[in-house]
């Protein structure tokens, strides 16, 4: 498959959630992996040695790579999951924040990490960051009364190193954001640039958990969201 030059794989959160991990998890759209491989980016892969492996129609990007990631044997037996490398580990940064569609739904959850060199907890921290995404069980019947849950068959993981200058992976208007911000409580850590801002607080993997059972139920869906 050829691509028109100048060709930027460069997807909004909403995007990559609502389309790319929710075909993913569904078995839909193989043509994805051409732009979104499944690889297990936390055994033996170091970050610089993730844009080789980048998917096919993406093999000359600079500013961020994709991938899916299966969920671990050990976190699916209850355990929690390896972030280990040989020579370094990635740690969470900041607290998870929701993923929003256009209309303002909850559709996903994301947390973000930096890779540090050398063995915890004494590693340097490097400018490698990743962004680690998952979805919210799509309801069926949006009448009826469930808990919200997490997928954690897939994440999908966009791979970038920080810069100076400012990132806006996900482009909606700030104001949509800071209704969303609004609605929703003022949630910590609320998904809207996806970038190298700010968070002062250190990521739990239980506070996806937290933050999922205290959604409000009509704020989660597909719905409204058109496919790409």
């Amino acid at each position: 498959m050829e691509v028109a030059i100048g060709f930027r794989f460069f997807p909004t959160e909403e995007e990559l959630v609502s389309f790319y991990l929710r075909n993913q998890l569904q078995g839909m759209r193989q043509d994805m992996h051409l732009v979104i491989p499944v690889l297990n980016i936390f055994y033996d892969l170091e970050p610089w040695d993730l844009p080789k492996l980048a998917g096919e129609l993406c093999k000359g990007d600079v500013d961020q790579w994709c991938y899916f990631t299966p969920r671990q044997e050990r976190e699916a037996r209850g355990g929690r999951a390896s972030r280990t490398t040989a020579s370094g580990y990635w740690k969470a940064t900041g607290s998870p924040g929701f993923v929003y569609s256009s209309d303002d739904r909850v559709i996903g959850m994301k947390k973000t990490m930096v890779f540090y060199k050398g063995k915890a907890p004494n590693g340097r921290k490097t400018k490698w960051k990743m962004n680690e995404y998952r979805a919210i069980e799509a309801l069926s019947d949006p009448y009826v009364a469930a808990p919200p849950k997490l997928r954690h068959e897939f994440s999908l993981c966009r791979v970038y190193v920080a810069s100076s200058s400012s990132r806006a992976f996900d482009r909606r208007p700030l104001e949509a954001h800071n209704n969303a911000a609004t609605t929703s409580g003022g949630a910590s850590g609320t998904s809207h640039a996806g970038g190298d801002h700010y968070n002062p607080a250190e990521a739990s993997e239980d506070e996806f958990w937290e933050l999922v059972n205290n959604l409000e139920e009509h704020a989660i869906g597909w719905g409204q969201i058109n496919e790409i």
